[in-house]
């Protein structure tokens, strides 16, 4: 029987994106594999014992590291071939659906191999809370406008501008998800190499971020770039916050998931205005400064109106520089 001849053999498995926050910092978890590269938890649904996706998802989730999750939600469906091996032809073709999902700080790893992760490792040219990163003038432009010379793209030209906010044109940190294919396509991203790329290698480029497993970048990014979204409609922050908080921890998770500073007295105003929160009627104990009330998230606003989020999108709200 002919190589091309043969019955194409299909296996599913799900992989997630697991997000906190902590000490300001977006992490994720990862788990350490053989193979010494980072990995998002993944596993594979047993049609017999999975009554859904997503609770395969979470009990295989439980099972390598003792979390149990709380908002979860599905990404995509990640089937590109080769995306499991690096020749084509060598085991089943795997097609991974993808999810997001969420914990609060609180939340105990007990496996050995689990850790969380900042995600800013991953991909340093998206966090821009103290300035713009130096890596994307530094090693991104160059390196992204010689690439587009070699393949004259103008259609490049354009995703260059607009992702990376070149020539003027503003960073928009949802483009997460566009920014990182575009470096894969340019073979500027360990992933790209890896693959097998044309591109890599054409262009003297040392791979930008820390690689991870497979395709789990290409989640991970799928991942950050819903949240940041998602964030602007619905209420999913209060998602990652503790049960009572101040505005100013509030602000700073945000601030953390979406990668840009935000003005206090503005980013305080929206949030009171769109009746996120209510006050506790307590106040805090900090170790140094004033007492700052404790708010906690007003789950009424839920059945108020459809899209009640942190629409940090209007530029008003944005830190002067």
């Amino acid at each position: 029987m002919k190589a091309d001849a043969l019955p194409l053999v299909v296996s599913i498995d799900m992989s997630a994106a697991i997000v906190t926050v902590a000490d300001e910092q977006p992490r994720v978890l990862i788990i350490h594999h053989k193979s010494s590269e980072d990995a998002l938890p993944f596993g594979p649904f047993d049609p017999k014992g999975h009554r859904t996706l997503e609770s395969g998802m979470r009990t295989w989730v439980n099972e390598q590291t003792s979390l149990d999750l709380g908002y979860a939600e599905q990404l995509y469906t990640f089937g590109d071939r080769g995306r499991h091996t690096v020749k084509s032809g060598e085991g089943p073709r795997v097609v991974s659906v993808g999810y997001l999902a969420l914990a609060r700080p609180s939340a105990k790893l007990q496996a050995p191999d689990a850790m969380w992760g900042d995600w800013y490792r991953y991909f340093p040219w998206e966090d821009w809370r103290e300035k713009k990163p130096e890596i994307i003038d530094k090693t991104i432009a160059p390196a992204l406008k010689a690439f587009i010379k070699f393949t004259d793209s103008e259609k490049r030209r354009e995703r260059a501008r607009l992702c990376f906010g070149l020539d003027g044109v503003p960073w928009d940190e949802d483009r997460v998800l566009e920014r990182y294919e575009l470096l894969y396509e340019a073979g500027l991203v360990e992933e790209a190499r890896r693959d097998g790329r044309a591109q890599a290698g054409q262009l003297p480029a040392t791979p930008l971020g820390v690689g991870m497993m497979f395709d789990h970048r290409r989640i991970l990014a799928t991942a950050i770039a819903r949240l940041r979204g998602k964030m602007k409609y619905r209420p999913v922050v209060f998602e990652l916050m503790p049960q009572t908080f101040t505005l100013f921890e509030l602000q700073r998770v945000v601030e953390a998931i979406s990668g840009v500073r935000l003005h206090k007295q503005n980013f305080r105003r929206l949030i009171e205005a769109q009746g996120l929160v209510e006050g506790t009627g307590k106040f805090s104990a900090p170790s140094r400064g004033r007492p700052a009330e404790l708010f906690r998230f007003r789950r009424e606003v839920l059945g108020e109106r459809p899209a009640a989020g942190v629409r940090l999108g209007a530029r008003r709200l944005l830190r002067e520089t």
